[in-house]
């Protein structure tokens, strides 16, 4: 850890429902943004780092989830789970938009819209400035899809940095940022539900043509296959919203 500052992991205050695994991402993201946690530091191991906080390692983990899946935290095999760069990850506080959506309740469709703009224009500027690394690492990240067709969590973590890495790889600093954000509330919903997902594998070979565009440079191939994707994702979140059965359906969709 930063020596400059020594981080405070205080015990969260559970509401009536249990501390939940969005208050355990919020504190995270507190500590980072107030300078008790800097880019490069590790956490806690998950054991002592759950007891500190004092949530169960479930909740835990599911909160250092969300926030790896939009690239605050970076988890490492074998050395831990550390503060990612800032330039690595450009990510604005999602707090004033999930704020403004409680406020004047915005609409799924709204959502969908934002996403569908903003990821298309994505797509179409990294088809023309994607490094090789970063379509290795898109590469590596649809061989965990499909690794992880049983295991809908991990697939969704997997879903996340795909287009985290598709974000970056559009050279645009501001559109990745506001990709970030927003993606940040999406998995939040997403993660609720995913474990009804009907079929992965459709997913995942979504993203393939994604990737297949980008490598072959070609721009308006890669907004149209990301439109299909998220056209098809939307309508795949319905499915598992209604699997619920509780009425949801006007949450904002993810991945």
């Amino acid at each position: 850890m930063s020596q400059k500052k020594t981080a405070n992991f205080g015990h969260l205050q559970s509401g009536r429902g249990g501390t939940s695994a969005e208050e355990v991402a919020a504190r995270l993201r507190e500590m980072i943004h107030s300078g008790e946690l800097s880019a490069g530091d590790r956490l806690p191991p998950e054991r002592d780092l759950a007891k500190l906080l004092g949530v169960s390692r479930p909740t835990l983990r599911a909160g250092i989830r969300s926030l790896s899946a939009v690239g605050i935290l970076q988890s490492r095999q074998g050395a831990g789970t550390f503060v990612a760069a800032a330039e690595e990850s450009p990510t604005l506080d999602s707090s004033p938009l999930r704020m403004l959506s409680a406020l004047h309740g915005f609409t799924s469709d709204e959502m969908f819209e934002a996403r569908l703009a903003l990821e298309m224009s994505i797509a179409g500027l990294a088809a023309r400035r994607a490094t090789s690394e970063q379509m290795t690492q898109l590469a590596e990240e649809i061989a965990g899809m499909y690794a992880s067709l049983d295991n809908p969590e991990q697939y969704l973590v997997h879903d996340m940095r795909f287009h985290q890495i598709v974000a970056a790889a559009s050279g645009n600093r501001i559109l990745t940022s506001l990709m970030n954000m927003v993606a940040t509330i999406l998995f939040e919903y997403r993660s609720k539900t995913v474990k009804r997902a009907k079929d992965l594998k459709e997913s995942a070979e979504q993203h393939h043509n994604i990737y297949r565009a980008l490598r072959d440079r070609d721009s308006d191939g890669a907004e149209q296959a990301m439109h299909d994707h998220l056209v098809e994702t939307q309508r795949a979140q319905r499915l598992e919203v209604a699997g619920n059965g509780n009425g949801a359906a006007g949450k904002p969709t993810s991945k």
